[in-house]
């Protein structure tokens, strides 16, 4: 047989393949009705193992999204601004340890119980101990005064509190069970729970009960695809919303459009601040340092060498732009902090000026002894890092420094970030999360394998006292200018690369997703992983339904 045909036959094959898997994910049933929509789980998390139980972080964690089931304290408009859900108001007392919010008392939970503040301090003092990624460290103690007050005790003062407070659901105190909640949630918002076919899809259907707008779309199926597998589902036809991976954003697909969502999402590689001082992690003994890396020439040279708008253009098809600090979309975003980059010239003129020369004539510099090279990890399954990692280590090569790529799964790389780069990204418009916990400085004893904030061990005294500052700060926006003044200090310091640039960040890319024509999303969302928090506006425009 002709080898041109053979391979049609395998293409069409497995093209078949995929789509029955597909199928199968989504099941065979034709569902004509309009009002059904069908889309993938929020920002790649995945399907929740725990299930849609918010206290181990459905809805809240390294990703924030609308959990559907449950009502939260405040949510989000289009532009990411604070609005109030079950709140109706808040205030903040003179010595800011204490923040007192008066909630709804006109919301019932989908088991008939009504919602009083009982249940919104049991909910926060539950998060506190419970095994889920939200940082409540600094909660004291949630109290109810009344069915309507609820008082946040603080340990000390935290001008971003009220980020903890927007994407918590809140769940009912009675006969809460930690390990049975998941599989059977019981709240207050929008959706309900109707089903869950474990390792495929969850279906969620409108809550009658629901105090607020009510929606268009009466039921939610959301699948848990594979990365690869999300351009079939799409080609498929039976589904109406998917993100899809950054190789896909060139397709062309009948009956679909492809829609961006900005977001503060910013991708980059960590590299390891410390020298390799035969130091190890608290818990698994993992290396801490990097004799490479902790030169800041090297770090330096990095970033002023790498051309980053070849890169947007390359890894992200465009659909995305530069970024130099992590929070270069953000509010508190710090111009000084920025540099001039795709100079290479200049960036081999700050090595060789550091003693970093090729002496062997392989291309690759060294210093007394010490090879230019070090390792960057990144998860397999995740093309836009692996395509991140890789253009990376070839424009480094060209200033004579060696990445080399190592493809593992994350437990293999938690025990990698403290001595190797790993591609890391941060998704967070919370200046606590993509800050304070990014940079402010660990102890020896806090640089553990499992808690990947500040992965690199940056330490800076002095950027540490101004990260508290902004703590301190009265309002989230008095906090602007310490979290500005974190990223450049003025005299060198800073978390940005006019700084310490402890971070290469390279791109912030956008969120991708192949959307139905008939589907109208309304005002597009600014937090791209967040992008069904406005769906009760959503509706079909092909049908009067």
């Amino acid at each position: 047989m002709d080898n041109k045909i053979k391979y049609a036959i395998i293409a069409v094959v497995v093209i078949i393949i995929a789509i029955i898997a597909a199928s199968s994910m989504l099941g065979n049933n034709k569902d004509n009705d309009p009002t059904h929509i069908v889309l993938t789980v929020p920002g790649h998390t995945g399907e929740p193992e725990t299930g849609f139980n918010p206290l181990t972080g459905w809805g809240n964690g390294h990703l924030n999204f609308n959990p559907l089931v449950q009502s939260t304290l405040f949510g989000s408009d289009e532009n990411g601004s604070f609005v109030n859900d079950l709140a109706t108001n808040y205030s903040i007392s003179d010595d800011r340890l204490t923040w007192t919010v008066k909630v709804r008392d006109d919301v019932k939970f989908t088991n008939g119980e009504k919602l009083t503040a009982k249940d919104v301090a049991f909910t926060f003092n539950e998060a506190k101990v419970s095994d889920g990624e939200l940082d409540l460290t600094n909660l004291e103690e949630a109290k109810a005064v009344d069915d309507t007050t609820v008082e946040f005790k603080l340990k000390k003062p935290q001008s971003t509190f009220i980020y903890d407070l927007r994407y918590v659901g809140i769940v009912p105190e009675k006969d809460y069970n930690n390990e049975t909640y998941g599989s059977n949630p019981v709240g207050s918002g929008p959706y309900k729970l109707k089903q869950w076919d474990k390792g495929q899809q969850a279906i969620f259907e409108y809550n009658e009960e629901y105090y607020g707008k009510e929606p268009y779309f009466k039921q939610i199926t959301m699948v848990f695809p594979e990365e690869d597998n999300v351009l079939q589902l799409v080609k498929s036809g039976q589904i109406d919303v998917a993100e899809v991976p950054i190789s896909s954003y060139g397709e062309k697909i009948d009956g679909y459009k492809l829609v961006e969502f900005e977001s503060p999402r910013a991708q980059g590689l960590s590299l390891p601040y410390l020298p390799d001082t035969g130091l190890k992690t608290a818990d698994a003994g993992s290396p801490i340092g990097n004799n490479v890396t902790s030169d800041p020439a090297i770090r330096k040279a990095l970033n002023i060498g790498i051309n980053r708008q070849a890169i947007v253009d390359s890894v992200y098809k465009g659909l995305g732009k530069v970024e130099y600090t992590g929070v270069d979309s953000l509010p508190f975003a710090n111009e000084q902090a920025k540099i001039t980059d795709n100079k290479p010239d200049e960036a081999k003129q700050i090595l060789e000026q550091a003693g970093w020369k090729d002496t062997d004539g392989d291309g690759i510099r060294e210093k007394d002894g010490v090879r230019a090279s070090f390792e960057v990890y990144y998860p397999p399954n995740k093309q836009d890092r692996q395509s991140l990692a890789t253009i990376i280590s070839e424009q480094a090569k060209d200033l004579g420094i060696e990445i080399k790529l190592q493809s593992a799964d994350w437990d293999t790389i938690y025990t990698k970030m403290y001595s190797q780069a790993v591609v890391m990204q941060q998704s967070s418009d919370n200046p606590y999360s993509a800050v304070y916990q990014q940079y402010h400085s660990k102890s020896p004893e806090e640089l553990v394998d499992s808690d990947y904030r500040n992965p690199n061990a940056y330490n800076s005294s002095e950027v540490d006292a101004i990260l508290e500052q902004g703590m301190n700060a009265g309002t989230l926006e008095d906090a602007y200018q310490y979290w500005k003044e974190a990223a450049y200090t003025g005299s060198g310091a800073g978390f940005g690369p006019n700084g310490d640039s402890p971070w290469l960040w390279a791109a912030d890319n956008h969120f991708g997703y192949f959307v139905k024509n008939d589907i109208d999303m309304k005002t597009i969302s600014k937090l791209g992983q967040d992008y069904y928090c406005n769906i009760l506006d959503w509706t079909r425009t092909n049908s009067t339904s």
